[in-house]
């Protein structure tokens, strides 16, 4: 089943489970206006990496949410955006440990030989990574490992 079917789906369960469905469901129609969005202003039918990188999307923005409203002492709000991120996760594949992202580094600057520059480590690293890591994560590794 693709991820646009699981979404449609899932969003069905949740307009049934009413009250216990309000946050899943509210999350499941922000993510499926991005999609349409995005197909409209593109022109293409997203397949199953386009809708992950608009899910890894809507999990950064989140992610930046709460530390902001952790910051701002806001707990209310924390615990809707913690309850929202739960709700993606089911969505996204596993995240990758430091170790794993460091072995795909290594391999990548092996791979570039002679060209060896953040660049090209990076062109050979995102599309390994992409939903499956934090962007900033593995840019603070690859300069570690190139530093």
């Amino acid at each position: 089943m693709s991820l646009k079917d699981q979404l449609k789906e899932n969003m069905k369960t949740a307009m049934k489970a009413r009250e216990e469905g309000k946050i899943a469901l509210s999350v499941i129609r922000m993510v499926n206006s991005a999609i349409k969005n995005t197909e409209i202003n593109d022109k293409v039918e997203l397949d199953d990496q386009g809708i992950l990188g608009i899910l890894a999307k809507e999990m950064k923005t989140r992610q930046d949410s709460l530390r902001e409203f952790e910051k701002g002492g806001r707990q209310d709000l924390v615990e809707h955006v913690q309850a929202e991120m739960a709700v993606l996760e089911k969505y996204l594949p596993a995240q990758l440990t430091e170790d794993e992202i460091r072995e795909v580094v290594k391999n990548a600057i092996a791979a570039c030989g002679d060209q060896v520059n953040m660049g090209n480590i990076m062109k050979h690293v995102m599309p390994e990574t992409k939903g499956r890591a934090d962007g900033k994560l593995v840019n603070t590794i690859v300069k570690e490992l190139l530093g």
